[in-house]
């Protein structure tokens, strides 16, 4: 009997010891993390359409993010081709994670003809300067941003074609 207690110990321990496997084969993990690089692509240029400047007091023209354009002082819209329209970015970040979006108040834009105009930028459609924003969960869901801006224009500028950069921070938080 003696040595059948040790067949059913030595079984016991055989099952206990298998079962122990069985339990480490089956460990809890944590799943692998979406990638939480940030991708920003600008897909349209910020461009504040066609005017003319009708007197010597200047004024400017206000280009809202929704593509609404008006201006004030001597200044006239005209309906020519280009169109006006806000500049246009594209974000795409996993994991639903905070944006928060940094520039630069100002910038001046150089003419073809050497005049320059002051270009305020902002708003955005998610806010001023350090606004921040949630981003969709899905890794291939795309959240635009479009930004508008306020162009002053001298009552000493020179016609032309008037060009430049501004620059956005976006850092996921």
């Amino acid at each position: 009997m003696n040595g059948r207690n040790t067949n059913i110990s030595f079984f016991m321990l055989l099952f206990f010891v298998m079962a122990l496997f069985v339990c480490v084969g089956t460990s809890y993990a944590q799943p692998a993390l979406p990638q939480r690089s940030l991708t920003v692509t600008a897909t349209q240029a910020l461009h504040f359409g066609t005017f003319c400047l009708t007197g010597g007091a200047g004024g400017t023209v206000i280009l809202g993010f929704d593509g609404s354009r008006t201006s004030t002082g001597s200044v006239t819209l005209l309906s020519m081709t280009p169109a006006a329209h806000p500049a246009i970015f594209e974000i795409k970040l996993c994991q639903g994670r905070n944006v928060i979006i940094t520039f630069s108040a100002s910038t001046t834009l150089s003419g073809s003809d050497g005049g320059v105009l002051s270009l305020e930028v902002g708003p955005t459609e998610r806010g001023g300067n350090s606004a921040m924003f949630a981003t969709n969960n899905d890794c291939n869901f795309i959240t635009p941003l479009r930004v508008g801006g306020t162009l002053h224009i001298p009552g000493t500028a020179t016609p032309g074609t008037y060009s430049g950069n501004f620059f956005i921070t976006f850092n996921q938080e």
